[in-house]
């Protein structure tokens, strides 16, 4: 054990504990021979409250190799919230994927027309700091007014296995909606072929020869007399799936006057990625991510209640 970076400890104050690695193994093996006083439930809990670093950067993956000459650290308190940036929080990171919750009014990525500030740019920009020759990979993207969980590669390998394999690797990706009015019945499910016109709007068909299946499920979890608040599980991740399928069935997504609202009540689109689960390209481990329901959302529905 390397004691040379230890800080000075004051009465009653833990301190970080600094392990230098001497031959190649695997997080959980290399903290199991380090720290026997600790179980394995014990290093579980450092790894899930990110207090375990390696070479100053938080992993929480068990099974991470871990190379002769990086310096482990085992911290003495859980980690501060996760590292933001103006319009994204990133949730979790390793060598192969980069997963962030995106705030609303963030672009995923750049257009043709427009070149404003990204999700893409900014961590593109995180990650060329460490090395230059960092670049990253869009998997998936979310309408730049929808908030939550967004997931991209850190090689070009990483993109393409996750993209071909989506449907089959991607375990869940629940969204939350604010609509206007009560859909009844309260759950459902909503099938229709969609197509984008020249004009960018993304419509309905019934004609399998008129577009790409989409399929979204729905359930109401909280309504006023005003609005409701859904659960949408995606079969499909279609561009504006959501947005156009709340149209179909008469409760389109607040703030969403491209697809027929006629209010506005929170000042933005009111559709948030909940959860995404998956299979991690490279370990084959199911991960799983959630970011917290906007308390804009749950503030009209309990305002509106109130009233």
């Amino acid at each position: 054990m390397d004691n040379t970076d230890k800080p000075r400890r004051q009465r009653g104050q833990r301190t970080d504990v600094k392990l230098t690695v001497s031959e190649p193994t695997e997080l959980m093996a290399f903290l199991t021979a380090q720290l026997p006083h600790k179980n394995r439930n014990n290093i579980k809990s450092l790894l899930s409250n990110k207090q375990i670093l390696i070479d100053g950067k938080v992993y929480t993956q068990f099974n991470h190799p871990v190379k002769p000459g990086q310096i482990v650290t085992v911290a003495a308190n859980r980690a501060p919230q996760t590292t933001q940036y103006r319009g994204l929080t990133i949730l979790y990171e390793d060598p192969s994927i980069i997963v962030i919750n995106k705030q609303a009014g963030l672009l995923s990525m750049a257009t043709n027309k427009e070149r404003d500030r990204t999700a893409y740019g900014i961590l593109s920009d995180y990650l060329k700091k460490e090395n230059p020759k960092n670049k990253i990979f869009i998997i998936h993207r979310l309408d730049r007014e929808t908030s939550g969980v967004m997931m991209f590669a850190k090689s070009e390998k990483v993109q393409k296995l996750m993209q071909e394999s989506w449907n089959a690797t991607t375990k869940e990706r629940t969204y939350v909606a604010l609509v206007e009015g009560v859909p009844e019945p309260p759950t459902g499910t909503v099938t229709s072929f969609l197509r984008e016109s020249k004009a960018l709007i993304v419509y309905s068909s019934q004609n399998p020869d008129n577009g790409q299946l989409a399929i979204t499920n729905y359930s109401v979890v909280k309504t006023n007399n005003d609005y409701a608040l859904l659960e949408l599980e995606l079969e499909t991740g279609r561009k504006n799936q959501i947005r156009v399928h709340m149209q179909d069935i008469g409760h389109p997504i607040v703030g969403d006057a491209k697809y027929g609202a006629t209010t506005d009540p929170i000042g933005r689109l009111g559709l948030h990625a909940e959860v995404l689960a998956f299979e991690h390209p490279i370990t084959g481990e199911a991960m799983r991510f959630e970011a917290s329901i906007p308390k804009t959302f749950l503030g009209l529905m309990k305002e509106r209640a109130e009233e």
